[in-house]
């Protein structure tokens, strides 16, 4: 009885340390969160209209302003 408490207090030991060095490995950023790299770097640009910042391929240009929605940039630019 007394070996397999020794074994199991082993086994819980080992896995408390694996998972403790995981998650704080996670927490200094050397693994991306959920296991997957993360995406190329894209400008920041905020809307003409509302100033909300957004990926510049998220963005919506009406010549050379950008916008965060369709409707931003109807009302920015001045139509109805």
């Amino acid at each position: 009885m007394a070996r397999f408490l020794i074994l199991v207090a082993i086994i819980v030991g080992v896995a408390w340390w694996v998972l403790g060095r995981a998650a704080r490995a996670s927490a200094r950023g050397n693994m991306p969160a959920g296991g997957r790299k993360p995406g190329p770097v894209q400008d920041v640009v905020s809307c003409a209209h509302c100033g909300v910042h957004l990926p510049r391929g998220d963005a919506l240009a009406d010549g050379e302003r950008l916008y965060c929605s369709e409707d931003h940039r109807r009302l920015g630019s001045g139509s109805s």
